[in-house]
Protein backbone atom coordinates (compact mmCIF):
# COMPACT_ATOMS: atom_id res chain seq x y z
CA UNK A 1 0.00 0.00 0.00
CA UNK A 2 2.80 2.42 0.87
CA UNK A 3 4.47 1.73 -2.49
CA UNK A 4 1.37 3.05 -4.27
CA UNK A 5 1.47 6.35 -2.41
CA UNK A 6 4.73 7.48 -3.99
CA UNK A 7 3.50 7.42 -7.64
CA UNK A 8 0.19 9.04 -6.64
CA UNK A 9 2.02 11.75 -4.73
CA UNK A 10 4.31 12.38 -7.70
CA UNK A 11 1.31 12.66 -10.04
CA UNK A 12 -0.43 14.96 -7.57
CA UNK A 13 2.65 17.19 -7.39
CA UNK A 14 2.87 17.28 -11.19
CA UNK A 15 -0.81 18.22 -11.51
CA UNK A 16 -0.45 20.98 -8.89
CA UNK A 17 2.64 22.29 -10.64
CA UNK A 18 0.85 22.24 -14.02
CA UNK A 19 -2.16 24.11 -12.62
CA UNK A 20 0.11 26.76 -11.10
CA UNK A 21 1.95 27.08 -14.42
CA UNK A 22 -1.32 27.45 -16.34
CA UNK A 23 -2.43 30.15 -13.91
CA UNK A 24 0.79 32.02 -14.58
CA UNK A 25 0.38 31.63 -18.34
CA UNK A 26 -3.11 33.17 -18.21
CA UNK A 27 -1.56 36.39 -16.93
CA UNK A 28 0.63 36.79 -20.01
CA UNK A 29 -0.25 39.00 -22.99
CA UNK A 30 -0.36 35.89 -25.20
CA UNK A 31 -3.49 34.79 -23.34
CA UNK A 32 -5.25 37.89 -24.68
CA UNK A 33 -4.10 37.04 -28.20
CA UNK A 34 -5.63 33.57 -27.81
CA UNK A 35 -8.84 35.15 -26.52
CA UNK A 36 -9.12 37.55 -29.49
CA UNK A 37 -8.26 34.79 -31.97
CA UNK A 38 -10.93 32.54 -30.46
CA UNK A 39 -13.55 35.30 -30.52
CA UNK A 40 -12.62 36.23 -34.09
CA UNK A 41 -12.76 32.64 -35.32
CA UNK A 42 -16.12 32.19 -33.58
CA UNK A 43 -17.49 35.19 -35.43
CA UNK A 44 -16.07 34.03 -38.74
CA UNK A 45 -17.15 30.38 -38.61
CA UNK A 46 -20.35 30.43 -36.55
CA UNK A 47 -21.72 33.97 -36.54
CA UNK A 48 -25.33 32.78 -36.08
CA UNK A 49 -24.55 31.25 -32.68
CA UNK A 50 -23.22 34.53 -31.28
CA UNK A 51 -26.06 35.70 -29.06
CA UNK A 52 -26.27 37.38 -25.64
CA UNK A 53 -25.13 34.18 -23.95
CA UNK A 54 -22.05 34.02 -26.18
CA UNK A 55 -21.25 37.68 -25.52
CA UNK A 56 -21.59 37.09 -21.77
CA UNK A 57 -19.26 34.09 -22.04
CA UNK A 58 -16.64 36.11 -23.90
CA UNK A 59 -17.00 39.01 -21.45
CA UNK A 60 -16.53 36.66 -18.50
CA UNK A 61 -13.45 35.14 -20.09
CA UNK A 62 -12.00 38.60 -20.85
CA UNK A 63 -12.62 39.84 -17.30
CA UNK A 64 -10.99 36.71 -15.90
CA UNK A 65 -7.88 37.43 -17.98
CA UNK A 66 -7.82 41.09 -16.86
CA UNK A 67 -8.18 40.11 -13.20
CA UNK A 68 -5.52 37.42 -13.50
CA UNK A 69 -3.15 39.93 -15.14
CA UNK A 70 -3.71 42.53 -12.41
CA UNK A 71 -3.26 39.93 -9.66
CA UNK A 72 -0.03 38.66 -11.23
CA UNK A 73 1.34 42.21 -11.52
CA UNK A 74 0.49 42.96 -7.88
CA UNK A 75 1.96 39.66 -6.70
CA UNK A 76 5.20 40.17 -8.62
CA UNK A 77 5.55 43.72 -7.29
CA UNK A 78 4.99 42.52 -3.74
CA UNK A 79 7.54 39.74 -4.19
CA UNK A 80 10.12 42.20 -5.55
CA UNK A 81 9.62 44.47 -2.53
CA UNK A 82 9.84 41.59 -0.07
CA UNK A 83 12.95 40.23 -1.81
CA UNK A 84 14.58 43.64 -1.41
CA UNK A 85 13.68 43.73 2.30
CA UNK A 86 15.08 40.23 2.80
CA UNK A 87 18.33 41.24 1.09
CA UNK A 88 18.55 44.41 3.21
CA UNK A 89 18.00 42.58 6.50
CA UNK A 90 20.35 39.74 5.66
CA UNK A 91 19.21 37.70 8.67
CA UNK A 92 16.22 36.08 6.98
CA UNK A 93 15.79 32.33 7.02
CA UNK A 94 17.07 31.06 3.67
CA UNK A 95 14.16 28.60 3.40
CA UNK A 96 11.66 31.45 3.75
CA UNK A 97 13.59 33.61 1.30
CA UNK A 98 13.13 30.93 -1.41
CA UNK A 99 9.49 30.18 -0.57
CA UNK A 100 8.19 31.55 -3.89
CA UNK A 101 9.65 28.50 -5.64
CA UNK A 102 7.18 26.24 -3.81
CA UNK A 103 3.62 25.22 -4.57
CA UNK A 104 0.78 27.02 -2.72
CA UNK A 105 0.04 24.01 -0.52
CA UNK A 106 3.69 23.79 0.55
CA UNK A 107 3.71 27.50 1.38
CA UNK A 108 0.59 27.11 3.53
CA UNK A 109 2.14 24.16 5.37
CA UNK A 110 5.35 26.10 5.99
CA UNK A 111 3.42 29.12 7.30
CA UNK A 112 1.40 26.91 9.66
CA UNK A 113 4.61 25.28 10.91
CA UNK A 114 6.24 28.66 11.55
CA UNK A 115 3.13 29.86 13.43
CA UNK A 116 3.19 26.75 15.63
CA UNK A 117 6.91 27.21 16.30
CA UNK A 118 6.46 30.86 17.33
Amino acid sequence: MIGHRRPLQMISNQVRSAITHIGTLTSRPQAFLIFFAYAGLWLIFDRRSVDWHAIATLATWAMTLFIQRAEQRDTQALHAKLDELLRAIGEADSETARIDDKEPEEIEAQREQKQQDA
